[in-house]
């Protein structure tokens, strides 16, 4: 049950990230009524519930009978799935009893918000980039402030201080993540990079502390170019064409965020 209401709780979050996106594209105020972006007619609120509306209607808009796009539907659905997982993450090993009593472990839950906020900066990210080749600073820069402090609040919390979130590290970790995309925007002129990977560099290292950032990287770079190369030999994309390299960035985090600690074990075994 508990599971079930935080997969509707992510279904909601999606749709508002969804909304957020596009009035940020057309600098519009996230206030007001949702509305049609072909048609701009209201939406009534049973055309705006999660998932459902969209599969009742059967993709089109009930005034203007234009397409929705998939968008839609598969954000809402891959955030609710994503803060179901989340949860389960935390608390798979919490009595459910805890909830109920409003027992919550402080640590958990405090991951768990820290957690839902960058799955949903991410989302955000992902988005945006991937539509309009172009990440946010209105975007990046809360979320290095508040993240910073989830973590370092987060950090002096924890009992394993292998596990702790010790502002030097994220100090270390930031200065990497961003730093490295620093460097190449100077070695590059910009031509490489735009700013906007700087400041999202930036928020990975203080989300994922040290080693982690270098996990998220080698990631982002192996999946960047294996997809890459993908899209060359379909002619999809020729030799020297813009990438928005932020998809791979945010997916890289989340993988990290979640698996990080496994993926550098397996790989330093390797090493052995």
């Amino acid at each position: 049950m508990i599971s079930l209401l935080v997969f509707v709780f992510g279904l909601t979050i999606g749709s508002f990230i969804n909304c957020l996106v596009w009035r940020l594209h057309k600098k519009q105020t996230i206030l007001g009524r949702s509305y049609c972006p072909n048609c701009k007619h209201q939406l009534a609120w049973f055309d705006n519930i999660p998932l459902v509306s969209y599969i009742f209607l059967r993709g089109k808009c009930r005034y203007c009978t234009k397409p929705i796009s998939m968008q839609y539907p598969m954000v809402e659905l891959i955030v609710g799935l994503l803060f179901a997982f989340a949860f389960y993450y935390h608390f798979q090993s919490v009595s459910p009893s805890f909830f109920w009593a409003k027992q919550f472990p402080t640590i958990s839950f405090l991951s768990l918000i820290r957690d839902w906020f960058l799955i949903s900066v991410m989302m955000i990210i992902f988005i945006y980039d991937l539509r309009w080749y172009l990440i946010l600073d209105i975007v990046t820069l809360p979320s290095i402030i508040i993240v910073l402090l989830l973590n370092i609040i987060i950090g002096h919390l924890t009992a394993d201080a292998s596990a702790n979130f010790y502002w030097q590290q994220l100090l270390i970790s930031g200065i990497i993540g961003g730093g490295f995309f620093l460097l190449q925007f100077i070695i590059s002129n910009g031509r490489w990079i735009g700013g906007g990977d700087i400041r999202l560099g930036l928020l990975m290292g203080v989300a994922l502390g040290w080693p982690n950032i270098l996990v998220a990287l080698f990631l982002a770079y192996i999946c960047g170019a294996v997809i890459g190369i993908g899209l060359i030999l379909a002619g999809r994309k020729k030799w020297g064409s813009e990438i928005p390299f932020g998809i791979f960035l945010s997916v890289s985090t989340l993988v990290t965020l979640f698996f990080g600690n496994q993926i550098l074990t397996w790989y330093l075994n390797i090493l052995k």
